[in-house]
């Protein structure tokens, strides 16, 4: 009995038959639309990453040297410490509002982000060291806290470029604080730095004492009147993880050839310690 490929498979059963598309075409209208909504979703999603999970940051001054360097690109983790009006982004961290929902407080050691209010609400990046009611000191460069002084090591020197008029490094130290948490500074200028014989400094409650790694040059909590105490409600999450780092001195933006000897690979996903 005679019969035929189309009887026994049917209209869309022979392969590379060619199907018909039955939906009607959109028209421009329709497609500029169905744009949009793409766009849309894409960008609240990002927008609610970025004020419940995590926020990037760059790192554009060299105050934390040697721990974070200028083009260190960084992950800051919002829920570590719950949410407060820092925690949202611009122009929405202008809202008058008060208080951290899901609060949790930074340890001493932390290396965190927080909003200066002394300089329009600029995102700074230091390290804890005062917490609510202690006295901080510094007495010839060492760091002094509730009358002891915290441990320090001395490395040797450190090569650097962000110590003015300095070269062939800057004297670098490991400090252990009370709780164990540990790291390295340097003193660009010894310690005899503007900043290595100043208080005390007593912590008000809920607010917090914020130094830079890069002792003789940043901008802290030891300059009471372009910084000083940070309320917690100011703190904008703890940095957890570098995801890009470039050197900017060895390429310019528009330098595109020179973009893949800037990067400093050995940084990519470094954690911030």
């Amino acid at each position: 009995m005679a019969f035929s490929l189309k009887n026994l498979f049917g209209n869309k059963g022979v392969e590379g038959a060619v199907v018909k598309d039955e939906r009607p075409k959109m028209t421009p209208a329709e497609e500029a639309w169905d744009l949009a909504k793409t766009v849309f979703f894409a960008v609240a999603i990002a927008l609610v990453l970025r004020i419940v999970i995590f926020q990037p940051f760059n790192i554009p001054s060299g105050s934390m040297r040697p721990n974070l360097l200028v083009g260190d690109f960084l992950v800051v983790s919002k829920p570590t410490f719950g949410y407060s009006r820092a925690s949202l982004v611009y122009p929405l961290t202008r809202l008058p509002m008060e208080g951290r929902l899901f609060g949790g407080a930074p340890e001493r050691g932390d290396i965190v982000v927080f909003k200066n209010r002394k300089d329009g609400n600029q995102d700074y990046i230091k390290r804890v060291i005062g917490m609510p009611g202690d006295e901080i000191r510094v007495i010839g460069g060492r760091l002094h806290i509730n009358g002891e002084a915290v441990q320090r090591e001395f490395l040797g020197n450190v090569g650097t470029a962000n110590c003015r008029g300095l070269s062939g490094g800057a004297p670098a130290y490991r400090e252990t604080l009370p709780n164990g948490a540990t790291y390295v500074v340097q003193e660009c200028a010894g310690d005899n730095g503007a900043f290595d014989n100043v208080g005390p400094y007593r912590v008000p409650q809920e607010y917090y004492f914020m130094m830079g790694d890069n002792r003789d040059e940043s901008q802290d909590s030891r300059v009471i009147s372009l910084v000083g105490y940070i309320h917690k409600d100011d703190i904008v999450g703890r940095a957890e993880r570098l995801f890009f780092s470039v050197d900017g001195q060895k390429a310019q933006f528009w330098e595109v050839w020179k973009w893949p000897f800037a990067i400093r690979y050995g940084r990519l996903a470094d954690k911030v310690e």
